[in-house]
């Protein structure tokens, strides 16, 4: 089958976060939102059946995890990632943010120092934040138009008392995937250290062609009793709405603190809706997901061509993985307010602001590839005709 990634599907009058509130977050109406990370395609069919089985049902009770749903996450990360996962290791959680969450709360200390490595999605700082723990920041190091890990100065944050690292892997937003040569000598200064690692692998089923994503479980197996791993199919399939993802904790202690957690605020159920699109979304997604990833890599060729062709001051970096392109806008000559503030209320088109995902954000934008061409052409027309000076 061939899945038609053009077709326009509007999404007003679902409550959508991206278009039903962008005059209510924005002030402008007609505002395209490029921003947040849901994609403005239709979930694979067979996912869409499998919804409509389950509503045609009737009654939405309290719905837990049946083994149906453990085994096709297992055969999921077995084929597409080489993953054998333990059975026994996986919580399912509401979304990957709660689960981040909850992890700070069950394996650091209020005041305890957390790393993360900016710029870095946003929400790692809110549940550091709002959680009362230190945030330690040791920034990515920018090479021409890619960005490695400043591992010598992660191993001077963890001598210095840091006992926990959110790793984002593939990273947003400046799209990397992480090989395995940078992962391993991660995962060693973490053993030295007795550093527990978060690492949020969300967008895993995005590395684009020609690129791997490989679990840290694989790369550093000897890790796996400090490593909690965050998953989902919700950035992968659209799904982020009916909040399921599955967090893979191959330690029992440590599995048991991250349930007593999740205990103290009262999850453990699940959306009966979410059970069902998962299950079908990893029994039947992997070809929809081969074409996806396809048309998401030519988005980017098109921005990348485009921006070099119309809007030079606007230089997309190379994007390994994720569908979030990042955007170097230096050459606008503006600050960041200016800039962002020019792009919504001129241009009429809303992007994520570089600084938002903290140091070394300065200067960037990014934008959402996941939609038709027709809507990345048109936000692109419209910042081309922006008046800079």
């Amino acid at each position: 089958m061939t899945y038609d990634f053009d077709r326009i599907v509007d999404r007003s009058g679902t409550a959508s976060l991206k278009w039903d509130f962008r005059q209510e977050r924005t002030g402008v109406a007609d505002i395209l939102p490029m921003w947040v990370a849901d994609m403005d395609f239709a979930a694979p069919p067979e996912v869409v059946e499998a919804v409509k089985s389950r509503a045609a049902h009737g009654i939405y009770g309290y719905t837990g995890h049946p083994d149906s749903f453990f085994l096709a996450v297992r055969d999921w990360l077995n084929t597409e990632h080489n993953w054998e996962i333990e059975m026994d290791s996986v919580v399912v959680t509401p979304g990957v943010v709660p689960a981040i969450n909850l992890a700070v709360q069950a394996f650091s200390q209020p005041q305890g120092k957390v790393i993360i490595q900016p710029p870095v999605y946003y929400p790692f700082m809110w549940a550091l934040e709002n959680n009362r723990r230190k945030v330690v920041f040791n920034p990515l190091i920018r090479e021409n138009d890619s960005w490695r890990m400043d591992l010598e100065g992660f191993e001077k944050h963890a001598r210095a008392g840091a006992r926990m690292l959110i790793l984002c892997s593939p990273h947003n937003p400046v799209g990397r995937v992480w090989n395995h040569g940078e992962l391993s000598e991660l995962s060693g200064i973490c053993r030295r250290h007795d550093i527990l690692v978060i690492s949020d692998e969300i967008h895993a089923d995005l590395a684009m062609p020609g690129h791997r994503h490989l679990p840290l479980e694989t790369v550093a197996p000897d890790l796996k009793h400090d490593l909690v791993t965050c998953y989902a199919p919700s950035k992968t399939f659209n799904l982020a709405g009916l909040q399921i993802s599955t967090v893979m904790i191959p330690s029992a202690e440590k599995r048991a603190r991250f349930l007593a957690a999740m205990k103290t605020v009262g999850l453990g159920l699940s959306n009966p809706f979410g059970i069902a699109a998962a299950e079908a979304a990893y029994r039947h997604g992997q070809e929809w997901l081969r074409q996806l990833k396809t048309y998401i890599k030519a988005n980017h060729d098109f921005l990348t061509g485009f921006c070099a062709q119309h809007i030079p001051w606007a230089r997309p970096m190379p994007m390994e993985g994720t569908y979030l392109a990042w955007i170097d806008c230096s050459a606008s000559g503006l600050d960041d307010d200016e800039l962002t503030k020019r792009l919504r209320n001129k241009a009429r088109v809303w992007l994520d602001e570089g600084p938002i995902f903290g140091p070394g954000g300065g200067g960037f934008q990014r934008m959402n590839l996941a939609c038709p061409r027709v809507t990345l052409a048109e936000a692109l027309e419209r910042i081309k005709a922006l008046p800079l000076f």
